[in-house]
């Protein structure tokens, strides 16, 4: 049975850019400037085969046709891209001034938000071409863009979760004891891979005392029994992110590993029992926070309780005090609150959540419970 999502038509991309043009004049933005990312493929759906020092810049302004400016042994690609039939395109050749061509779609005195992933080569040359115009990160100026999917993107989501999933049930059946973690991160990988994903972007496996650390993720360490295994995997299927995390015991846990597993799997429930909307991302992190700190590990919790995830794994929202954004129909996230005990071993549970009319929606099925691996 094939299972391919239907693609995104010139019709979404156009739709997403005329949202896109709306949102930054009522951020009081000339317009904005994307280059090569996951911003210009949510957008338009173009992702240059090769990202090289080589000028790719789409131009969304107010009121006006969106613009692409693409080098010219690049075009090609360009045009065959969904988007492509809602922009005009223009090119420059090697040996012109990309900078100049590029002023002629820009207010000489204009205030633009700019994509996260812009090159400094570029910008930087945007700026000395046109020395008025102001830069502004997409993320500081419209953290919202990307953040709220439709019903074809979530079900996306959906898929590249239930993949995670069956790569997870998968791995608790390999060996872990006298392996290295990378060994295992390995394994994890290629099950990501068969399960569709196209793209890996981190398999975390933190044992022991790696486990402790929350920015781990493989190291030679050999995997001993006994020891507390924190699997934090996902990368994207079909163009969509998965992201998801449980901890898995080699052997028999101690009363000590079972009673910290038990409270920050409470807390991720507490955390997704909060989710709808009206509700602020900064109050799923204190649902997920006050459990923990409840029960005298709070300094423990050292992280954020999510982020959001589309096409990419980590993006806004952030689920973290001080967030006031509230949580709309759309919103998709992960809960994912751990505790670290220095020197000795971590547990975290995530799971990617979307908001919904009348609360919230998991896109992991995996149980929560701390499996027991040989």
């Amino acid at each position: 049975m094939n299972d391919t999502p239907a693609p995104f038509t010139e019709a979404d991309h156009a739709d997403r850019m005329t949202r896109a043009a709306r949102a930054a004049a009522e951020a009081g933005l000339a317009g904005l400037l994307v280059t090569p990312g996951p911003d210009l493929v949510w957008l338009c759906g173009y992702r240059p085969t090769a990202i090289t020092e080589r000028l790719t810049l789409l131009v969304l302004t107010p009121g006006s046709e969106p613009r692409l400016l693409v080098p010219a042994l690049e075009r090609p690609d360009a045009e065959a891209a969904p988007g492509a039939g809602a922009v005009r395109m223009s090119d420059w050749r090697d040996g012109q001034d990309p900078y100049a061509a590029a002023t002629g779609l820009l207010l000489p005195n204009g205030r633009y938000g700019v994509s996260d992933t812009t090159w400094a080569l570029h910008l930087l040359g945007l700026q000395e071409a046109l020395p008025l115009t102001a830069y502004r990160p997409l993320t500081a100026v419209l953290p919202m863009l990307r953040a709220v999917k439709d019903e074809h993107e979530v079900a996306r989501l959906a898929a590249a979760g239930a993949a995670a999933d069956a790569a997870y049930e998968e791995i608790l059946a390999v060996r872990f004891a006298g392996r290295r973690e990378t060994d295992v991160a390995a394994d994890l990988a290629r099950l990501l891979r068969e399960h569709g994903h196209s793209q890996v972007d981190f398999t975390v496996v933190g044992s022991g005392p790696n486990g402790a650390n929350p920015h781990h993720e493989a190291g030679d360490r050999v995997i001993e029994h006994g020891d507390t295994v924190v699997l934090d995997f996902g990368g994207l299927k079909d163009g969509y992110g998965s992201d998801t995390t449980r901890t898995v015991h080699v052997g028999e846990p101690t009363a000590e590993e079972r009673t910290v597993h038990d409270l920050v799997r409470t807390a991720q429930q507490a955390a997704f029992e909060a989710v709808a909307p009206g509700v602020t991302c900064q109050e799923v992190d204190r649902r997920a926070r006050r459990v923990i700190e409840d029960a005298g590990y709070g300094e423990y919790f050292v992280h954020r309780t999510g982020h959001g995830i589309g096409v990419t794994t980590h993006e806004p929202p952030y689920m973290v005090e001080g967030e006031e954004t509230p949580l709309v129909p759309g919103m998709c996230f992960s809960i994912e609150p751990g505790v670290y005990l220095p020197g000795r071993f971590g547990v975290r549970i995530e799971d990617i959540v979307t908001c919904t009319a009348d609360g919230g929606r998991r896109l992991n099925a995996t149980d929560h419970g701390m499996a027991i691996v040989g």
